[in-house]
């Protein structure tokens, strides 16, 4: 917890707009191997939904970006849906992604999210197809657009179209989640989508450095703000 107690303020001071906080879960099945094996070593070393409020709550007053909680329905289900987004208000979390969480079924967090002024965030892929006029118009505060990198690492053409599509039905905002692994690709992908939300890259750098990978992850988030 005290490391990542650490890179929250170390996000925070490279000037990320927004810090998803991933919670562990035994089956994360939207998830590649970097994250499965984050949730893993978490889990193993004892981390709770609790716990991760707690170290919300101490460092939220440090912290300008917005927090988010990137979580699968089950622990929020079972803590409570109600509970849960009443304690995450308390400790000053903005919103939840949920990427189990059908947006067609979401109504029954929908509600309690919107009593404790918490964004829902939606999601689409290049595969939504018919559905992404639809969620483009019904969504708030940002659509995270899940991409799909081509050869050369950059954004491939139906990852591009999916965003033209969603810009068309709806002016919110659209924010990549692509695996960006250096500064370099950031240049194109930004010409394309509103914001960019990096994924593997930074669960890797605290893996290999552990409880001292704060500084690398500094360092890597400072050079992908400047090129934006």
């Amino acid at each position: 917890m005290g490391t990542t107690e650490k890179l929250l303020l170390a996000l925070n001071k490279a000037e990320a707009d927004i810090i998803e906080i991933g919670i562990p879960f035994s089956d994360p099945i939207a998830e590649g191997p970097a994250i499965e094996a984050a949730s893993e070593r978490a889990l193993k070393q004892g981390c709770t939904v609790d716990m991760l409020f707690d170290v919300v709550g101490r460092v939220r007053g440090e912290i300008n970006a917005a927090i988010m909680f990137m979580t699968y329905y089950n622990p929020v289900y079972a803590y409570g849906i109600e509970k849960f987004t009443a304690r995450a208000q308390a400790c000053g979390i903005d919103g939840l992604i949920v990427p189990d969480l059908p947006f067609e079924e979401r109504d029954e967090l929908l509600m309690p999210c919107k009593n404790s002024g918490l964004e829902l965030i939606s999601l689409i892929a290049p595969t939504s197809e018919n559905r992404i006029d639809h969620i483009a118009k019904n969504s708030t505060g940002f659509l995270y657009c899940m991409g799909v990198a081509n050869v050369d690492g950059g954004i491939d053409s139906t990852s591009q179209n999916m965003i033209s599509r969603a810009k068309v039905a709806s002016d919110i905002p659209c924010c990549m989640g692509l695996d960006i692994t250096n500064a370099g690709q950031v240049k194109a992908l930004a010409q394309c989508a509103d914001g960019l939300i990096v994924r593997d890259a930074i669960v890797k750098l605290v893996e290999q450095y552990g409880e001292d990978s704060a500084p690398h992850v500094y360092k890597f988030a400072k050079e992908i703000r400047e090129v934006i």
